[in-house]
């Protein structure tokens, strides 16, 4: 379901999200928001002193044809950036949530993903990851700095799966969910314009395709979780991920990380 002007969710959007698991909103930032956006994305892209495969705030993608490593995405943002964490904060994305907790909601997680031409894409998923202090209130608001469509890899979500709950082990790894649990005919492809959001939980499986475009697919990805569900726990949860990154790292003999 989707709707063009934004504020209050209605009951019917309420509803929508409830029974399909995601939910977009048209139009919630305006252009000169996004381009300021835009211009802070330029700026931070430019930010080599940070950009390092041995720093833990980066992230990587192999391009699809070539295998060429790509750097894709900064985990976290809002402490480098200033208009990502007013985003961040922005009651246009707050009063949505709150709607949807019935109750306040809590900023958990801050990405911005860059997703450049080539970029490979993430198989299907879900975002629960079954860590003792992760929370089930967990949801995701996607706000896009450019378009995205099935092209340059849009995110693609799969409506009603979240009802099924967590669909692999909760042994505290990254899983894939197994294509035969999920319809994969039913997929629906989160095709945004810039200034949009979609809302998303964390049961929701969801995948991307390759970035097989010229243009990039640059977006904020927000995540929250309820006041009930652990109150503000982001700085606990950096805590709790980057430790587990560092395990993670010397599995595969990769020691002298750092975070910055």
């Amino acid at each position: 379901m989707t709707r063009v002007e934004h504020g209050p969710l209605s009951a019917a959007e309420l509803a929508s999200y409830q029974r399909d698991g995601y939910l977009v909103l048209r139009g919630v930032f305006s252009p000169a928001e996004i381009s300021a956006l835009d211009a802070e994305a330029d700026r931070l892209l430019k930010r080599r002193d940070l950009i390092d495969s041995a720093n833990m705030r980066c992230r990587w993608q192999n391009h699809f044809a070539t295998d060429e490593c790509l750097f894709e995405c900064f985990d976290p943002v809002i402490d480098i950036s200033q208009p990502c964490a007013l985003v961040a904060g922005d009651e246009r994305i707050l009063e949505p949530l709150s709607a949807i907790y019935g109750d306040r909601a809590h900023l958990f997680k801050d990405k911005l993903i860059f997703k450049p031409p080539g970029a490979r894409g993430y198989g299907l998923h879900q975002d629960y990851i079954g860590w003792k202090n992760f929370p089930r209130s967990f949801v995701t608001v996607l706000v896009a700095i450019d378009a995205a469509d099935a092209d340059n890899g849009a995110t693609e979500v799969f409506p009603g799966c979240h009802h099924a709950g967590y669909l692999s082990p909760e042994d505290g790894d990254y899983h894939e969910v197994p294509p035969e649990k999920v319809d994969l005919s039913q997929g629906v492809k989160l095709e945004l314009e810039p200034g949009d959001i979609a809302i998303f939980g964390c049961f929701t499986p969801h995948r991307s395709q390759p970035n097989r475009s010229d243009r990039w697919r640059r977006q904020l990805y927000l995540s929250y979780s309820a006041d009930a569900d652990g109150g503000n726990r982001r700085e606990r949860h950096y805590q709790e991920f980057h430790h587990w990154l560092r395990k993670k790292y010397a599995e595969y003999g990769k020691t002298e990380v750092y975070f910055r």
